[in-house]
């Protein structure tokens, strides 16, 4: 999109981060607004709201357990609605994806990176080294016990990576298939690619939160 289409130009900052801030503070009005007209029986936007953390809190709930999901759920409930949000804002003419930088991207993998291995040390302390060494773990498999400790940590550090681009590439794919269209069919086919784009936003977030909910559920697991 060219400089002037974008609806916010913040002279000196990037696009992605005006619209990041731009996130940050719709999601801080409407926690505001749903706390301060807060009822027994929701309506309106408190229900929807109520739906929305629901499904993140039965999510954790689920993948990691009731003991631990409460702990969790502060990263994993804030990481859901801000890259959905994120996702679904560069679908509004003027409005810039967030979530089609790959610096926005990183920034939420890399706090799951290192929450999955503060969580992991925080309860199994030193023991947390025997996620790494595979199911064998006595003298004489020494050295299958170093093959194991490489790839698991290659593996752990190819996470935050993958989190990353994974999302980055989906919603910057979606904007290029969007701007392709506009120019040859200006009319009608791109009414059907936002539908699919609503699609994609969701599925990603959901892949996205469903993926860290997991990393962090076997750093507080038991080592087999």
């Amino acid at each position: 999109m060219e400089e002037g289409g974008y609806l916010i130009n913040i002279p000196g900052v990037p696009h992605f981060v005006a619209y990041s801030w731009l996130a940050m503070l719709i999601l801080i009005v409407v926690s505001l607004m749903v706390r301060k007209s807060m009822k027994l029986v929701p309506t309106g936007i408190q229900n929807f709201i109520e739906t929305v953390v629901e499904a993140l809190y039965n999510l954790c709930e689920d993948v990691i357990g009731h003991r631990w999901a409460r702990a969790h759920f502060p990263l994993i409930g804030t990481l859901g609605v801000y890259i959905l949000l994120c996702n679904y804002m560069g679908l509004i003419p003027g409005f810039d994806s967030p979530t089609a930088n790959i610096n926005t991207t990183a920034s939420c993998a890399v706090p799951v990176f290192f929450a999955t291995h503060y969580y992991g040390i925080r309860v199994h302390g030193f023991k947390y080294i025997n996620h790494f060494l595979g199911p064998i773990r006595k003298i004489y498999a020494l050295p299958l016990m170093l093959i194991m400790l490489f790839v698991e940590v290659i593996g752990h550090l190819a996470r935050p990576v993958t989190l990353s681009v994974r999302l980055f590439g989906n919603m910057m794919s979606k904007h290029i298939l969007l701007g392709v269209l506009a120019i040859l069919a200006p009319i009608g086919l791109p009414v059907l690619v936002l539908g699919l784009g609503v699609l994609v936003g969701l599925v990603q977030a959901f892949v996205f939160v469903l993926l860290s909910v997991m990393y962090l559920a076997g750093a507080v697991e038991e080592a087999h």
